[in-house]
């Protein structure tokens, strides 16, 4: 038996029961039989097991990883107690040159070891049994996405014109016979497909690799449009169709289009089974890769990358929406996000981890400018905004050497969303360059907030009195500081007299014993009287 390749393995089993956590020898391992090992056996392995270490939770199956790693197995699979014990099992297995998977709590042993079972025996070389269905759920909310990026009405369309999704309208949009017909009969209707063909609107679309426009015709009931081919290389896969309604579509709606047709390829480029275990091992692996925990490797092999070539990591982070379905939002930014992104960057890559979204762009050219990253960056957050009336921040991570330094890439973007998140930084788009000082001082604010014994008592104490007796000492002492001890401007600024100001910084050292005329204790309050309440 040749076996099944790790990666087909856990593209099949998926997400929701397996997650890997180390691949020393990378995804093309095969996988040649399952093989059970109780507690109470001694650890022992065969060449190309998958290993299901049953009841050696954490630590404890650290004999069957050095054991497999021996025996050249495939796979070790565990059950983890808690994140802590990942890092020691991980490290024990990239020594041992085994690859490891985390098995959900609450999968079923039996469960997992059949279905490996079933997998390995259909198996019929190292692609592995052929999954079917078509790969068009994510493709309604493609459409959604690319109509409120234009402004019309999408459908998108097989390369035999059977509409496979469509963008939702509502009473005011106005629907023109074409997209109508095409919509109630699920295929376009032959006189229009005629006309198109004869306009020879389909021969160009084969021969553009942009959006053409095709130009409204009144007597037979078809508004202007906006076309792109969806093509994966030369092999043509369907079309992205815009129908403009009451409106004129967008200024960046050809643009709109490009990025769409690159996430169209992709999701019709596999069947549907294929493409969404591919889509959550790629996930697993660029999360992985982003916060440390998988090298690059693994991901590289997965989707053919050199992990030599430059990369950078965009994060983007909404705020909060009031009176809207938080996860709808959160999908609609995701969608956004995507398709902008892909229009500018044919290999980006997108995970969302918690309540922030990652894009990495592998594989930069040499010298691109960092004005450039900037200003793909900004066009999202104005797309979101106008069109989704969802703010985002967004931290552009320095461009790194290769793949191996994505997680300090990451890291700073991070930092630089998290001094954002704390008022500390105004723009929506930023570098670390841009904002030096506002991210150091924002962590220094954070590190007092989390560390109440490295304040100075004095200043807690003011901040105290000014909520039992209602006053603005505090805040006057702050104004005052941020001046440089100028009365006037610092007056103006609070909306107060100079003279007002002026008590209120002599009351405040004489309650607190604060010299203001010292730079340490002058440094202090200016950072201390920062904190929120």
């Amino acid at each position: 038996m040749t076996g099944l390749p790790l990666r087909q393995l856990l593209m099949s089993l998926g997400e929701p029961l397996v997650e890997l956590q180390a691949a020393p020898a990378g995804l093309d391992v095969p996988v040649r039989h399952v093989a059970i090992l109780d507690p109470e056996d001694p650890p022992t392995a065969a060449p190309g097991e998958l290993v299901l270490a049953i009841g050696a939770r954490g630590r404890a199956a650290l004999p069957a990883l050095r054991a497999a790693g021996r025996a050249r197995a495939a796979a070790v699979a565990v059950k983890l107690d808690g994140p802590g014990q990942a890092d020691a099992l991980r490290e024990a297995a990239t020594e041992a040159g085994v690859a490891l998977l985390s098995v959900r709590r609450e999968t079923r042993w039996e469960h997992l070891d059949s279905l490996a079972r079933t997998l390995l025996s259909g198996s019929d070389g190292p692609d592995g049994p052929e999954p079917g269905g078509a790969a068009t759920g994510d493709l309604f909310s493609l459409a959604q996405t690319v109509a409120v990026l234009t402004g019309g009405i999408v459908s998108i369309e097989d390369t035999s014109s059977r509409v496979l999704a469509y963008s939702r309208t509502s009473e005011t949009d106005e629907v023109d016979d074409l997209r109508r017909l095409s919509i109630l009969g699920r295929q376009g209707p032959e006189p229009y497909l005629a006309k198109l063909r004869e306009w020879g609107v389909f021969s160009h679309l084969r021969g553009s690799e942009g959006a053409i426009e095709i130009a409204a015709h009144p007597e037979l009931g078809i508004r202007r449009r906006l076309a792109i081919a969806i093509r994966s290389g030369a092999q043509p896969l369907g079309t992205i169709w815009v129908q403009e309604g009451s409106r004129p579509l967008t200024d960046t709606a050809e643009q709109a289009l490009v990025g769409a047709a690159r996430v169209a390829a992709g999701q019709l480029v596999r069947r549907r089974r294929e493409l969404s275990a591919d889509t959550r091992l790629t996930q697993t692996l660029l999360t992985g890769l982003l916060e440390g925990s998988t090298g690059p490797q693994s991901l590289a092999t997965h989707l053919g990358l050199d992990v030599r070539r430059a990369a950078t990591v965009l994060a983007y982070a909404p705020a909060a929406t009031d009176g809207r379905d938080a996860e709808l939002s959160r999908d609609e930014v995701i969608g956004l996000i995507s398709v902008h992104t892909a229009a500018r960057h044919r290999g980006a890559l997108l995970a969302p981890v918690d309540s922030r979204v990652y894009v990495l762009l592998p594989e930069l050219p040499p010298g691109v400018p960092p004005g450039t990253l900037r200003d793909w960056t900004q066009e999202t957050v104005d797309a979101a905004r106008d069109h989704l009336s969802i703010p985002l921040r967004a931290a552009i991570g320095p461009t790194v050497p290769g793949l191996a330094d994505v997680p300090a890439s990451r890291a700073q973007a991070d930092r630089i969303l998290d001094a954002m998140g704390r008022g500390g930084v105004v723009p929506d788009v930023a570098a670390l360059q841009d904002v030096q000082a506002e991210v150091l001082v924002s962590e220094v604010l954070a590190l007092l907030q989390d560390r109440p014994e490295l304040r100075d008592p004095r200043l807690t104490a003011l901040s105290a009195y000014d909520g039992r007796h209602h006053t603005r000492l505090a805040e006057s002492v702050l104004a005052y500081l941020d001046a440089l001890g100028e009365v006037r401007t610092a007056a103006d600024a609070l909306h107060i007299h100079p003279n007002t100001l002026r008590y209120r910084v002599r009351r405040a050292e004489q309650l607190t014993g604060l010299d203001l005329a010292q730079p340490q204790q002058r440094l202090l309050a200016m950072l201390q009287l920062r904190l929120p309440d």
